[in-house]
């Protein structure tokens, strides 16, 4: 599992006085560079080697200014050629919002999936985690 700590900042809150909800996606992005280096590893974009194929984030509770989240990246399943990476957000101990985004080992050159193999295989397999997160 790879961690990440975000301090959330006063223009990341919206008119409703908590964090607005177009950032998960942008902060569940950043702390999925741990694992992107597994593939790429100076995250260079011109040998690339990941496309994404579905992202989707439950909302259960609000985020705050002024206090840190707590973003958790682990590996759900991991497939020939795609794997599903979870993420949860928490703040103060709370899981407040849980991500799921499906990536697919891709040869952009080719445009076509290639199989996860070798030592990279073991490296994702290594954050694989057979549940996720219980409602904390």
């Amino acid at each position: 599992m790879f961690t990440r700590t975000i301090e959330p900042a006063f223009y990341d809150t919206d008119a409703l006085g908590h964090v607005n909800n177009t950032r998960l996606p942008a902060w569940f992005e950043l702390a999925r560079n741990d694992l992107f280096k597994l593939f790429t590893p100076d995250l260079d974009p011109g040998r690339w080697r990941l496309i994404m194929a579905r992202m989707e984030i439950d909302y259960r509770a609000e985020l705050f200014y002024g206090a840190d989240i707590e973003i958790r990246t682990y590996l759900t399943r991991l497939g020939n050629s795609s794997f599903t990476v979870t993420q949860e957000a928490r703040q103060n101990g709370v899981l407040a919002n849980l991500g799921h985004t499906v990536l697919v080992h891709y040869d952009h050159q080719a445009k076509r999936a290639v199989p996860i193999a070798g030592e990279l295989r073991e490296a994702l397999a290594a954050h694989l985690q057979e549940t996720e997160a219980a409602d904390a």
